[in-house]
């Protein structure tokens, strides 16, 4: 067993740090840009709120943003220790499968995070825990990309802690383990772009019902008991937890009439084009 460097310890901290801040950088600040600033006049009518979080909540939410990644590093370490060790073998065996295994343990790795965020989410939505661990990024009840890593240190924690966690039980080539993670922070910055991006079918439903849309999430921030899912839809239906009038406002965001408000009689206003939000 090789013996405790800690000028390793910090090589290895200081560069998964990197990594992250680079990934957190690029993609907060390109999505504020880019839909914010840039493509804001074209896109006025798919903003999901008429008010803007004011540049302080920004800036706060980038600090807290960068102190969640200095804790997945320190959780990082846990791997890092155990590769050291030679504890670590299911990376290397993993390498060895081939393409179709690289595909299928990402699309499983997404899957698998998608639950471990579902439940621990609504874990720390408990009275007892949300102050501790939640309360920071609900303090942001209108998200901006900014807001995707706006954590407490214990929500921080649990989030770090899925990674180690599956790279010690589930073979997964560490090239898979960096896509996962773009795969996460681009869904992370859309889902709280606070514009609804995402293609709606001409009855005002989703295009791809099984994913959760910037809308889904955005509710989730305005109304804290609903809408829990990261990725998927699927923990929401199954549990009942996803916000009862989530694709009827997904149809007003995308300013499409929704299906049910297409049927009511002559004069029952519905929510379309120029309808009244």
């Amino acid at each position: 067993m090789p013996a405790f460097d800690p000028s390793a310890v910090l090589t290895h901290w200081l560069g998964s740090t990197r990594e992250d801040v680079t990934r957190y950088v690029i993609f907060s600040v390109g999505v504020w840009l880019l839909l914010w600033v840039i493509l804001a006049p074209w896109l006025k009518g798919r903003k999901i709120r008429p008010d803007t979080p004011a540049p302080r909540q920004l800036i706060v939410e980038f600090l807290c943003s960068i102190r969640s990644i200095a804790v997945f590093s320190t959780v990082s370490l846990m791997t890092f220790g155990l590769a050291r060790a030679g504890l670590l073998p299911l990376p290397r065996i993993a390498a060895t499968w081939g393409p179709v295994w690289f595909w299928i343990s990402l699309g499983l790795m997404i899957v698998a995070h998608d639950a471990w965020f579902y439940w621990t989410h609504r874990l720390i939505h408990d009275p007892r825990l949300f102050r501790r661990f939640h309360r920071r990024h609900h303090r942001s009840n209108n998200p901006s990309p900014f807001t995707a890593y706006s954590f407490d240190l214990g929500e921080a924690a649990i989030n770090g802690l899925f990674v180690p966690l599956w790279v010690m039980v589930v073979p997964t080539a560490w090239p898979v383990v960096g896509l996962f993670m773009l795969h996460q922070i681009v869904r992370n910055t859309i889902g709280h772009a606070g514009y609804e991006l995402y293609p709606a079918l001409r009855d005002g439903r989703p295009l791809l019902d099984w994913m959760t849309t910037v809308t889904h999430h955005d509710l989730h921030h305005a109304q804290a008991g609903w809408n829990y899912g990261l990725y998927f839809t699927f923990w929401d239906r199954a549990m009942g937890t996803e916000h009862p009038e989530y694709h009827q406002r997904f149809a007003a965001a995308v300013r499409r009439a929704h299906a049910s408000d297409a049927r009511a009689p002559t004069g029952t206003p519905a929510i379309g084009v120029n309808a009244p939000r």
